[in-house]
């Protein structure tokens, strides 16, 4: 009893659960455990030294049509190099992020048991990314579902046109928040707040103290149930033996 009470006690005063703040999420191409990755291809480098990934995922993140999702960027014509690259970043940031833990939710999807909801991405990283874009054609506004997969590959829907990007996503926030069903969250945190994940880092990963501000914050505001929960059984044990 007194080692379960203090466990609770534990619990109560906010220690970080470290099984989230370095983590894989249950999805197709992760890893089942985050670890050092020395050979990662080109934008996916950052992440060498505590990835998701393994080599061979993060060189497919960089092709078109690879066997990652046989997912095709062009369905709307040639896809530019500076839009392009956001995406091949977008996803080296989805397949080897170790830090998104405290954005990790059940998934009922038959390629995937979970996902990430609301990750707060840097204003810089999201603006940037639809500034590059902006010139750019789609047919789509989510692109996680309701595409044409006849052939192997996504098509835009028979009921569908390719419009202009700025057209489909008329601002950053729409561009970011809709187009994978709200995996990021758009904010206007800077990333020197250390407040938002960081889609381009160079360095040390920045995103891992992101987490913990963000398990922390989450822990703070569970503490008074958890301290309640710890009150009541402590009566109830002491009521038991006298």
């Amino acid at each position: 009893m007194l080692l379960f009470l203090g466990c609770l006690l534990t619990l109560s005063s906010g220690a970080l659960c470290l099984d989230q703040l370095n983590m894989c999420m249950n999805a197709k191409h992760h890893k089942v455990e985050p670890g050092p990755e020395g050979a990662l291809y080109n934008q996916c480098v950052p992440w060498r030294e505590n990835a998701c990934c393994t080599a061979n995922t993060s060189a497919e993140a960089h092709n078109d049509n690879s066997y990652l999702y046989n997912f095709n960027w062009n369905h709307c014509g040639a896809m530019s190099a500076k839009c392009k690259k956001h995406f091949i970043q977008d996803t080296c940031f989805y397949e080897c992020s170790p830090h998104l833990g405290p954005w990790i939710q059940s998934a009922d999807e038959s390629w995937r048991k979970e996902r990430i909801l609301n990750v707060p991405l840097c204003k810089e990283d999201c603006e940037q990314w639809w500034e590059d874009c902006k010139d750019d054609f789609t047919c789509k506004t989510n692109w996680h579902k309701g595409w044409d997969w006849s052939s192997g590959t996504n098509k835009c829907p028979a009921d569908s046109q390719c419009t202009k990007w700025t057209d489909v996503y008329a601002t950053p926030k729409s561009m970011c928040e809709q187009i994978w069903s709200n995996s990021y969250l758009y904010t206007t945190l800077t990333k020197d707040s250390g407040r938002c994940m960081q889609l381009w880092f160079t360095g040390s990963n920045p995103n891992k103290k992101v987490a913990e501000y963000y398990l922390n914050t989450a822990q703070r505001g569970q503490s008074f149930p958890v301290t309640m929960l710890l009150f009541l059984t402590a009566m109830s044990f002491f009521v038991t033996i006298f």
